[in-house]
């Protein structure tokens, strides 16, 4: 049974992150991997990867967040190493070529990725898209290359070459079908739809910053995501009147707490939009816009990680430490 099971972050993981990341807000770090997984998700639909592959992509590049930095490295080349890495360990692997493409094509100001939606219109038609923006030289690949060879290493290290992850998905459908969802007695519309949205809710896991897939067990996120997707007003399916997710081993509080989980990512990111600055509206988050929304906020990071409230007076301290090392310099001469 180990091959259904994943290994899940323990208390100490979760608690060294949040206290090396103590010095960035939360829903910095909520936009960071929330953008970061769009990011995954995008390129492997574009470099025509499996979903499972990209999902595996996703769970593995929250693992090794668990263990590194947020802001070690550039959060886009983190994203194209870890579906680099898996895609490699999997019956489908990539170039290095085509990976550095799509991930030059998503970061231009010509993606659509976490840009607002222009409806075109006879007035307004959708403008073309610049293929120069996307171009990528010689140069700039054999340092983008050279930067996702280096981060492949790395996940591997911390991941301590652990890269396996059993996806939900499978068990979804195997548990759709023992509780007749797929059977004859639901019309052939109603099993699509149903299988569809259990689907959707799997994958939209994958971007919470909660981190669903490290907490969790497959057959409890698998669980969940049924038990959403029937309570949708779309689907409004007829569900047993029993408690039928003990059947399947998932006790009611999990439940509560993952499909809370599922149905909050909307309401999150709407929440980020309104508090980070250009969140959602000019693309790819970067380490840049991070430094930038702080310095917004009047935050900035410390030399030993902490949070500085105020800019102004580190200036100052800034300043009364170099005004004290210029004096000792002139004692000593």
């Amino acid at each position: 049974m180990s091959h259904m099971t994943n290994s899940l972050a323990t208390v100490d993981q979760l608690y060294r992150r949040t206290a090396s990341f103590g010095a960035l807000p939360s829903d910095l770090q909520d936009a960071i991997f929330f953008a970061t997984q769009s990011l995954t998700q995008a390129a492997g639909l574009l470099l025509r990867i499996p979903q499972f592959v990209t999902a595996q992509a996703s769970v593995v590049l929250a693992r090794y967040w668990l263990e590194d930095s947020l802001l070690a490295n550039e959060f886009s080349d983190v994203s194209a190493a870890s579906l680099f890495l898996v895609a490699k360990l999997s019956a489908h692997p990539c170039r290095p070529r085509d990976v550095c493409n799509v991930y030059a094509y998503l970061l231009s100001p010509s993606s659509p990725l976490l840009r607002p939606k222009a409806e075109p219109s006879a007035s307004s038609p959708r403008p073309e898209p610049d293929p120069s923006s996307y171009y990528l030289s010689e140069s700039a690949y054999g340092a983008f290359q050279a930067r996702i060879l280096a981060l492949e290493s790395r996940i591997m290290y911390k991941l301590g070459f652990d890269t396996h992850v059993a996806l939900p998905h499978g068990l979804a459908v195997t548990y759709l079908q023992a509780l007749d969802f797929c059977g004859h007695s639901h019309p052939s519309s109603s099993r699509a739809k149903i299988t569809r949205r259990v689907t959707a809710y799997l994958n939209t896991a994958l971007l919470s910053p909660q981190l669903l897939y490290l907490t969790h067990q497959p057959n409890s996120l698998a669980v969940a995501a049924i038990y959403s997707a029937a309570r949708d007003a779309e689907i409004a399916a007829k569900m047993p009147e029993c408690p039928w997710w003990e059947i399947f081993d998932v006790d009611r509080e999990e439940l509560g707490f993952l499909v809370v989980g599922m149905r909050s990512l909307e309401g999150l990111v709407r929440k980020l939009q309104n508090e980070f600055d250009g969140f959602n509206q000019s693309g790819m988050v970067t380490r840049d816009d991070i430094k930038a929304e702080m310095a917004r906020r009047g935050l900035k990071m410390s030399n030993g990680g902490g949070l500085v409230t105020n800019v102004a007076e580190l200036d100052e301290e800034d300043a009364m430490m170099q005004s004290l090392d210029r004096r000792a310099e002139v004692m000593e001469s």
